[in-house]
């Protein structure tokens, strides 16, 4: 039943890591570019939420609907701002260096605004937990979490797939130049493109904090760049291997941390991915792409 517990607890941080991985992987496989700062946008959204919520004392939804807003007005702002003037850089070192210059800004600018001391988060999932015979107890937050990790997926796959913007992305992430040619604006598809990811990094932080009610300038950080190695891990362009990798990585980690060491539970993480990639470069469900010379 312990394994059980702690298999339940490993999905939902999975589903955490899926919806971030999302919005990292639909830059990638569009933008073709790295957004280090994804991470800080999920801090800027729990804050937005704490401030609404805790400080304000307004309704939860109110301070979800401003998180998602914030945050998508965040990331179509960055994409204008820092990263659009780079798009045509001779080389990619320059918007990573970029991406991690913008991460620092806002982790600063949080710092300057809330202070360095962590604050409580206050669970916006109003659903009880669910018991199980006598052990097992299967909370809000998680059944919350991988529903809404589910529905996002498919919404999104439907969206890609099924409308005229979602077309307009994958002719984009094909051939910016030919999708162009084809009358497609590619500024306002890569801009909505990160309006997308940042949406779904503002849902991700909210979830997050509700399962592990703290928040400090530095939130975001960490589980970026774990969602970031599940999005490589399910093969990075790939919607169905963001979930997969978000959900495998969150097993992983969680097990490690319960069966072998809670310190070495990223390192576990960290090597897990290292032999996968060692087998499958391009991730399990990563195409291989051919250039041709």
């Amino acid at each position: 039943m312990a394994f059980l517990s702690y298999l339940i607890n490993g999905i939902s941080l999975g589903a955490v890591y899926a919806i971030i991985a999302l919005g990292y992987t639909m830059v990638y496989g569009i933008a073709k570019m790295l957004n280090f700062a994804h991470g800080d946008v999920i801090m800027v959204g729990c804050y937005t939420v704490f401030s609404v919520v805790s400080m304000m004392h307004l309704p939860v939804w109110l301070g979800i609907l401003l998180s998602i807003v914030v945050c998508t007005v965040l990331g179509v702002t960055i994409e204008a701002v820092a990263y659009r003037p780079l798009r045509q850089a001779s080389s990619s070192l320059t918007v990573l260096i970029t991406a991690i210059g913008v991460s620092y800004l806002l982790q600063n600018l949080a710092l300057l605004i809330f202070g360095a001391n962590t604050k409580a988060f206050t669970s916006v999932v109003p659903i009880k937990a669910v018991k199980i015979g006598d052990k097992l107890t299967i909370t809000g937050e998680t059944i919350v979490t991988v529903l809404a990790c589910i529905i996002i997926m498919i919404v999104l796959t439907l969206f890609v797939n099924r409308t005229k913007a979602g077309r307009a992305m994958l002719a984009v992430s094909e051939d910016k130049g030919a999708a162009q040619l084809m009358g497609i604006n590619v500024n306002r598809t890569i801009s909505l493109t990160f309006a997308i990811g940042s949406a779904l990094a503002a849902v991700a932080g909210v979830l997050l904090c509700s399962a592990y009610p703290s928040l400090t300038p530095y939130t975001g950080s960490m589980p970026g760049i774990k969602a970031f190695v599940a999005a490589v891990f399910g093969g990075i362009g790939s919607i169905p291997g963001a979930f997969i990798g978000g959900i495998i990585l969150g097993i992983i980690e969680n097990l490690s941390k319960a069966y072998i060491s809670s310190q070495l539970a990223d390192a576990i993480v960290f090597m897990v991915l290292i032999i996968v990639l060692m087998v499958k470069p391009t991730g399990i469900l990563g195409k291989k792409i051919q250039e041709k010379v």
